[in-house]
């Protein structure tokens, strides 16, 4: 009977490869999507996709959402397509190393979001427990939700919400940052959120992968003797400038715990998305004696065990800048 069912509802256009979109509305019953999908001409007889669909047992069974169908597709292909739900799906590229603000303008620019739903969804997420890691005191976070959403490139429907695309977000960090990376931060004496915003700056520090567990080895160095980050990154965003912006000596002066100048120790929060490269990274820094690296204006830097190795190699890249 089955195989039967299958060669039924010829197409009303054999061989054709023209696609169009199809909605199916919620609460859309089988006899109205019937008569669309032949007034549209997907169909030969709306009669014969109800009764499929209900010797299948498939009537109540038929999914919303927008799909890709075509006139060279048969009765039975179409109504399987829209009983499993195979929706089109619309990719979102989010950058690793994007920021809060640059994640929102991205939705709003696509038509995701609008600035107050995506903040207002944030809220809400926040309310319900759903944003990951974030500690309880948040005094000194200049963006409390910052580094929680996920970079990565994700597939949504056309109707998917501000809320369901950052709860996806929010829930990949949590996945991703699983139980393994979380007994690892415990070995290390770091908290997620600490992890979190150590990734973070990594991201904005390393050109290159191979880098990566280097950088992290000269904050991990700095943490264990208390001596003083200095990453121009954390003072970027602690004054709004865009990162890769020159760093002012006048910056420096800036009075904010995200200020690594300044202040020793991690800043209080993330200052980016970090991908799952610079959380690695963060967790298994490289083992080595350096403390101090400078760019060499090539896409890598110069890693140094000393402040004197350390100016020498200023010197010779940044003409004696800082």
């Amino acid at each position: 009977m089955l195989l039967g069912l299958a060669l039924a509802g010829a197409p009303v256009k054999p061989g054709s490869d023209q696609k169009v979109v199809f909605e199916v509305r919620p609460g859309q019953g089988a006899a109205a999507i019937a008569a669309e999908l032949q007034r549209q001409g997907l169909i030969r007889d709306r009669l014969e996709f109800r009764v499929l669909s209900g010797l299948l047992g498939w009537s109540g069974r038929l999914k919303s959402g927008r799909y890709e169908l075509g006139p060279g597709q048969s009765t039975w292909s179409i109504l399987r397509k829209i009983v499993r739900g195979e929706v089109i799906l619309i990719p979102l590229t989010v950058p690793e190393g994007f920021t809060l603000s640059q994640i929102k303008d991205l939705l709003v620019e696509k038509g995701w979001a609008t600035p107050e739903s995506f903040d207002r969804a944030l809220r809400e997420l926040d309310a319900a427990g759903e944003l990951p890691f974030i500690p309880a005191d948040r005094s000194k976070l200049i963006q409390p939700y910052e580094g929680v959403l996920f970079p990565s490139t994700y597939y949504f429907e056309s109707t998917a919400t501000p809320e369901i695309i950052l709860r996806t977000m929010a829930r990949t960090t949590a996945e991703v940052f699983g139980p393994q990376l979380q007994a690892r931060a415990r070995e290390i004496g770091l908290t997620p959120w600490q992890v979190l915003t150590l990734a973070s700056i990594i991201e904005k520090e390393a050109a290159t992968a191979q880098e990566r567990p280097l950088i992290s080895s000269v904050y991990h160095n700095r943490l264990r003797i208390g001596m003083a980050l200095e990453s121009c990154p954390t003072v970027l965003y602690a004054i709004g400038k865009p990162f890769g912006s020159k760093l002012l000596y006048s910056d420096l002066a800036v009075d904010s715990p995200y200020n690594t100048y300044k202040y020793p120790g991690l800043p209080p929060g993330p200052i980016a998305s970090p991908g799952l490269a610079c959380i690695q990274a963060a967790l298994y820094p490289a083992d080595t004696d350096y403390y101090y690296f400078v760019s060499r204006n090539d896409g890598t830097n110069e890693f140094s065990r000393t402040f004197e190795e350390h100016q020498r190699a200023v010197l010779k890249y940044q003409g004696g800048s800082r």
